[in-house]
């Protein structure tokens, strides 16, 4: 098992490669949850997340005959681009499994920063699976992306920097994937105070360490279904248990709908667009999935900011509908000219946006006089979407609520 001794020696390997990212207390985030909340932007490091501290400071161990033979990985992203970068800086030659459907933005920034892509496998543990065949057909050393000993120590150094910037800490909220990224950072903040409390987070559909804790050994899942796809694993590692079992304090869970809602308020409130992987801590404290004081020193790490446009879109318009910023109604009108107009003019009355209308007379859910309408609208919160909902039923419109 790592020590704090691993974590100090792992920050003189990477400190000419990443970049001590800035601690920023956020006023916004204080306000809404009663504590004193400064965020870990790890989105500001070199190739967007944490993962270049661990690839780097593995890289960094490599005895020369493996620095000859080259490295294997696999990635849903983030440790594929910090490999990349890491083994071109020293001259090592790479290659990356990375699964059939992982962001086209990863596997771009991947290849750019100089490793051979292989896309294999619909989930990360298919692409470990690939990986591993590389690995005995070419001699290659695997470079784990999360169940390594240098691996952690190379995370942990997040933990330095935070008790460096903020001595008075108290709690640090940090996801989990695999376990290494908070394995390095509990050693690391254990070693300095034994007082300070970690909390890990998992994505709802991706979530195994709970159980794992509760059974006393590892339960893999079938599965992961999350857009959290940095910590879309079905499992934690062998070692990374062994650290999170004895230096973790409590392990929570949060779903989709939440991460989403975090990753729009970091966003709008502190224009930081962050991936659902890095918005998971944001949202266990939004959501208060562990207890906290008021006042509390909080810190959520937030670990990376690679997402995929796509991905962003979809995401962004779920926050929005979560938080009652977008809705889409369905009601029926009587098939008469003026009929739309009215409805226009109820909505117009209510101060809500129209985003989009669609008219349909032909639908076989209503009479052959009537005209069945959906609405995209633009709103201002939950109250606004009951006031207009009210609004609407007082001029006699059914309304459903579709999203």
């Amino acid at each position: 098992m790592i020590d704090a001794d691993d974590v100090l020696a792992a920050r003189d390997r990477v400190r000419e490669t990443s970049r001590h990212t800035p601690l920023e207390y956020s006023h916004t985030f204080s306000e809404m949850t009663g504590a004193d909340v400064h965020l870990k932007l790890e989105t500001f490091q070199r190739t967007g997340a944490f993962k270049i501290r661990g690839a780097t400071n593995r890289i960094a161990t490599l005895s020369d005959a493996e620095r000859e033979a080259g490295v294997v990985t696999a990635s849903a992203g983030n440790h594929a681009q910090g490999v990349a970068l890491a083994a071109s800086r020293a001259g090592v030659d790479s290659k990356i499994v990375m699964p059939e459907h992982a962001p086209i933005s990863k596997v771009k920034a991947t290849r750019n920063y100089g490793a051979e892509v292989v896309l294999q496998g619909v989930d990360y543990s298919e692409a470990a699976e690939h990986a591993h065949e590389i690995e005995a057909e070419e001699g290659r050393t695997y470079v784990h992306a999360f169940d390594d000993p240098m691996i952690m120590a190379g995370q942990g150094t997040i933990g330095l920097e935070i008790v460096d910037d903020l001595p008075e800490v108290e709690t640090v909220i940090v996801p989990i994937g695999g376990g290494g990224l908070i394995s390095g950072i509990a050693t690391a903040l254990k070693g300095y105070d034994s007082d300070i409390r970690v909390i890990g987070v998992q994505a709802e559909g991706a979530a195994s360490v709970a159980q794992s804790l509760q059974k006393g050994e590892i339960y893999e899942r079938e599965s992961v279904d999350t857009i959290a796809d940095g910590i879309a694993t079905r499992r934690v590692g062998d070692r990374t248990f062994d650290v999170i079992e004895e230096r973790v304090d409590e392990v929570v869970t949060v779903d989709d709908s939440e991460i989403a809602v975090a990753l729009t308020y970091l966003l709008e409130r502190s224009k930081t667009l962050v991936e659902g992987a890095g918005a998971v801590t944001l949202a266990a404290l939004l959501n208060e999935r562990f207890e906290f004081e008021e006042d509390e020193t909080i810190v959520p790490c937030l670990c990376g900011g690679n997402i995929d446009l796509n991905t962003l879109t979809t995401v962004i318009m779920r926050g929005l509908v979560e938080t009652g910023r977008y809705v889409r109604l369905r009601t029926v009108l009587k098939d008469r000219p003026g009929a739309l107009d009215d409805l226009i003019d109820v909505i117009a009355a209510q101060q809500a946006n129209i985003y989009a209308i669609q008219h349909d007379r032909t639908s076989r859910d209503i009479g052959m006089n009537a005209a069945e309408v959906e609405l995209d609208l633009e709103t201002r919160g939950e109250e606004h979407v009951a006031t207009l909902i009210a609004g609407m039923e007082e001029r006699d419109y059914e309304v459903e609520l579709l999203s």
